[in-house]
Formats: C-alpha cells, sequence, structure tokens
C-alpha cells in the first residue's frame, strides 16, 4: 500500500527558499517540488547525473585504523613528489 499523505515540520528557511525555488522554476506545486527533492535525495530520481555523490561506501565510514591510515599515505607517499623533469 502507498504511503498517501506525509506531514513534514522543522523546514529551516534555507530548505524553504530552495523548495520554493524548485517549485517555481518547474511551475509546480510546492508537493510536487518536495516529492522530487525527495526522490532526487534518495538516489531515485534517474535525472541525477551518474557521477553524483551516493552512499555506497557508507559502510566503510570509520572502518579503517590508524594503521590502515598510515599504510595508506606511506603507499601514496610517492604521488605527493613533484617530477621536475616533466615540467621541463
Amino acid at each position: 500500500m502507498a504511503l498517501k499523505q506525509l506531514t513534514l515540520r522543522g523546514f529551516d528557511k534555507e530548505l524553504e527558499r530552495r523548495l520554493r525555488h524548485e517549485a517555481q522554476v518547474d511551475g509546480v506545486s510546492l508537493n510536487r517540488a518536495a516529492l522530487k527533492l525527495i526522490r532526487r535525495g534518495a538516489g531515485l530520481d534517474s535525472a541525477v547525473p551518474s557521477n553524483a555523490v551516493g552512499s555506497g561506501l557508507d559502510h566503510l565510514i570509520g572502518t579503517w585504523s590508524e594503521f590502515d591510515e598510515r599504510s595508506l599515505r606511506n603507499a601514496t607517499a610517492v604521488f605527493e613528489r613533484v617530477d621536475e623533469d616533466f615540467w621541463r
């Protein structure tokens, strides 16, 4: 069964402005604009570019140890050096 109605509270001024702007630009109601933004934020809008930031790697957040970080930094340190001969 589809959710027919949902009441949202707590819109700050910035979000309200964005919502009203989206509605005006698209020529739609605030409700339709809100649904559009919610779908986009949930990653359900196919119009969102494929390079948009997603949540596919969220499960990795906070899983590295200090040792893992040091290992990565040591392994990639060579990429921090500028090859002066290349730029001549």
